[in-house]
């Protein structure tokens, strides 16, 4: 790592990713204004799409696998009529159909991409195929085939529609790896006709939403003025769905030193336990035979 990245920099920025630019050059960008060490996001979000986007920053990087299996939610404007190669506004026209579907006809299919369902990503996504990137495959022209996935949504409403101009407003709350495109695309084809995606806004990833986002444009004044310290939430702001447990000061120092501690009746459970000192995470443990045992060590 570059002598410039040598912040120790500890906590989340939700971002309000604009269009144009993809998750990783977001991240970046803001890492080297920051110099923060070690930097990651949860969720990626096509250059297309824009919203919720989390960036974790020291610490935080540690609870991203713990945070990122949460459901998201996204709104979607889908046109009617229209193909491209992208499933979205990037890519090229490929397809086109006289068929506009009816607001009743639409209404009626819903169910039937509501719950376990099967979606066959795009190939203009970044899946590995034999160690490539799909989108790299796609645009050298090469054929392949990606398997399909089983998908959860869990809710899908039609916000608006506007026959004339051909354009659905959707929202759609669903499991991690659903390609939204790719439902927009899917849709269009159960009402005989062909779709793409001329918007696409995420506005909740697990807990995180709009409210708690901040604009690219106002958080690069704020890293000149101060810093940056000041748009960096606590490491701990989005504990919400971890049971925090509160330490001793020796409790904390054990745990800290890899060394379990008393269960406090604590059963085991599926998610960890946020082990805390001073309101500080101290360690991410489970319960192991009346025991405490640190599986991530939190030094901040």
């Amino acid at each position: 790592m570059s002598s410039h990245y040598n912040q120790d920099i500890n906590g989340w920025i939700i971002l309000d990713k604009p269009q144009g630019m993809s998750s990783n050059q977001v991240l970046r960008k803001i890492q080297y204004e920051l110099r923060a060490k070690k930097a990651g996001h949860i969720g990626t979000l096509d250059p297309f799409a824009s919203g919720v986007l989390p960036l974790a920053f020291g610490e935080a990087t540690k609870l991203i696998p713990y945070l990122e299996e949460g459901t998201k939610t996204y709104e979607f404007e889908l046109e009617f009529g229209t193909s491209t190669t992208t499933d979205d506004t990037e890519g090229d026209i490929c397809n086109t159909s006289p068929n506009i579907p009816t607001q009743d006809e639409i209404i009626k299919i819903i169910p039937q991409f509501v719950g376990n369902i099967t979606q066959t990503p795009p190939k203009f996504s970044a899946i590995h195929i034999n160690g490539q990137r799909a989108y790299t495959l796609a645009r050298e022209g090469k054929d392949f085939d990606i398997p399909k996935r089983e998908i959860t949504i869990h809710t899908l409403k039609l916000i608006s529609y506007n026959k004339d101009e051909k354009k659905a407003y959707f929202e759609v709350t669903c499991s991690k790896g659903t390609y939204v495109r790719t439902l927009g695309a899917d849709i269009a084809k159960a009402l005989n006709s062909v779709g793409y995606l001329t918007k696409l806004r995420r506005t909740k990833n697990g807990f995180f939403d709009l409210s708690h986002t901040i604009l690219l444009d106002n958080l690069k004044n704020m890293l000149y003025k101060d810093f940056g310290e000041n748009s960096v939430l606590p490491v701990e702001t989005f504990l919400c769905d971890i049971t925090v447990i509160a330490l001793t000061k020796a409790e904390s120092l054990k745990l800290k030193n890899g060394q379990a501690i008393d269960s406090k009746g604590l059963k085991p459970q599926e998610r960890p336990y946020a082990c805390c000192y001073n309101n500080k995470l101290v360690a991410l443990s489970n319960v192991k035979e009346n025991k405490l045992l640190p599986i991530r060590v939190f030094n901040h």
